[in-house]
This record gives C-alpha cells, structure tokens and sequence, in this order.
C-alpha cells in the first residue's frame, strides 16, 4: 500500500531585521499579486467580491471619462508613501507627467491628486483608519472610502486641512455622487449594484 507523500510546508519568506522596505516589493519572489507593504509588513489580499470588482472598475472608467487631460487615472497600482510604506490604492488619479517608463512599478504619493479604496471586510481597518492616515501626511488630498452597505455603494469623501495635516469629511454620497474637486464630478452610484439586484432593493 503506497503512503500519499505529505504536501510541502509553505515557505513564507522572514522579514529583515526592521521589516521589508518599499524596495523590497520588486525582488521578492513569489509574492501574491497586489501585495502590500504596510508600516514594513507584508499585506495580501483576499479572494475580492463581485461588489469590490464592480466598484473599482466604476470608478477606474468613470474617473478616466472626467479627469483633465493632464491627470491619469490608474486602477490598483503601489505608491511609495516612505520607505516601510508602499500601499495599494484601488484607483488612483495622478500627474501625468509622472508616468514615463512603461516598466515603472509604483508612483510616488506625492503625485496623486486622489486615492480611492473600496472596502472589503477584511480591509474595513485598513481603510478606515491606517490608509487615511498615511494617505493624508503623504499630502494625498483627497481620499474617498466606498463602502457596501445592504448591496448598496456608499462613498465618503474627505479632503486634506493644510493647518492640521489631516482629512476632514466633506460628504458622504448614496445614489448620487457631485463633487466640484480634484475635478467636476457627478455620479450614479446605483450603477455599481448588479442590475438583478437593484431591481430588488428598488
């Protein structure tokens, strides 16, 4: 009777002394796609929802239909806040003129104009508390949160106080999203909820 061989241990790689550095995210092998550094610990990211998918694709092509022609509008793609800090946004609108090198792997923060997150259960801490903080002392000035409630997009929108460093809440948006900055949008917010299922909350 043959013996099954035992499945290999998987082998996570040690942090140096002090954690991974922003650096570091380039030349690790076999790190998950969409891995994130985070006060010099590695962050992965779980199996992602049909909401998640469907807000970030709305936001991604949405964005790039409105921005100026000097803006980019880039979808989950890392920004170098500092050296232990290289984040994830879901969707970010940057400087154009940064974007020079098609095998550039990061942008740094100090180029995007706005970092938008879309919440899953396992990042609500994340998005709601470590990320603004980082986003907002990186001078990023304006952060908006999307949040699924009841199968419905909730966006929160803040905006960086130049006297205290920090975002402060200048709205939050249910059906219908109008904002004047980073540029003149207006959106319909029950268009990320799959079409059967609007049909039944409506």
């Amino acid at each position: 009777m043959s013996v099954e061989p035992e499945a290999p241990e998987p082998r996570w790689a040690v942090p140096p002394e002090g954690g991974w550095t922003a650096d570091d995210l380039d030349t690790l092998p076999n790190l998950p796609p969409h891995t994130e550094l985070i006060d010099g610990s590695l962050v992965f990211v779980s199996p992602q929802t049909l909401f998640h998918s469907r807000a970030v694709s709305f936001f991604e092509w949405q964005l790039q239909s409105l921005a100026p022609p000097e803006l980019e509008v880039v979808r989950e793609f890392t920004i170098d806040i500092d050296r232990y800090n290289r984040p994830e946004p879901d969707v970010i609108v940057i400087d154009g003129e940064i974007i020079g090198d098609p095998d550039q792997t990061r942008f740094p923060a100090e180029s995007v104009r706005l970092a938008v997150e879309v919440v899953s259960p396992e990042s609500r801490s994340r998005d709601r508390e470590t990320k603004p903080v980082k986003y907002a002392r990186a001078t990023i000035p304006h952060y908006w949160r999307v949040e699924n409630h009841d199968g419905r997009a909730v966006v929160y929108v803040f905006e960086r106080e130049p006297a205290t460093g920090a975002y402060t809440s200048t709205g939050i948006f249910h059906d219908r999203m109008k904002v004047s900055v980073p540029f003149p949008v207006d959106l319909d917010l029950t268009a990320i909820t799959p079409r059967r299922r609007a049909v039944d909350l409506g």
